[in-house]
């Protein structure tokens, strides 16, 4: 049987390995865990969101995707509003909240496209089923 797997490490593809880690350390607010080059062709930078088991990879050697590919990401928050309000507080361009029916979201993008989204879910003790 099967248990425990987890998600804990999703990389993310970037052409500015300082100016990304700026952005997401210093507006988005995540923490830095690592900044390490170990040789040339390896630099490691990981970076998690407050609260989070997962964190995100970004530098050299990190991944082979195309900067801007990734838009599959998303942060569950527990208010929508107070996310957007501290995007919008730190500059960072984003949507409004939107009501999608199955939450309240806030999407961003990074400085080289990939994209995020943050939910805040339903309070399902309250949602009727129909």
């Amino acid at each position: 049987m099967i248990e425990n797997w987890k998600i804990e490490l999703i990389a993310f593809p970037v052409t500015d390995i300082d100016r990304a880690k700026a952005f997401y350390v210093d507006k988005v607010g995540f923490v830095c865990d690592h900044d390490a080059t170990p040789n040339d062709d390896i630099r490691y930078v990981q970076l998690t969101p407050p609260g989070s088991a997962c964190s995100i990879a970004i530098g050299k050697g990190v991944s082979r995707m195309e900067p801007g590919s990734l838009n599959a990401v998303q942060i569950v928050v527990p208010s929508a509003a107070d996310a957007y309000a501290h995007l919008r507080d730190n500059g960072v361009e984003c949507s409004e909240v939107i009501d999608e029916g199955w939450g309240l979201f806030v999407y961003f993008s990074d400085p080289d496209g990939n994209k995020w989204a943050l939910q805040e879910l339903p309070d399902y003790a309250t949602t009727t089923q129909g």
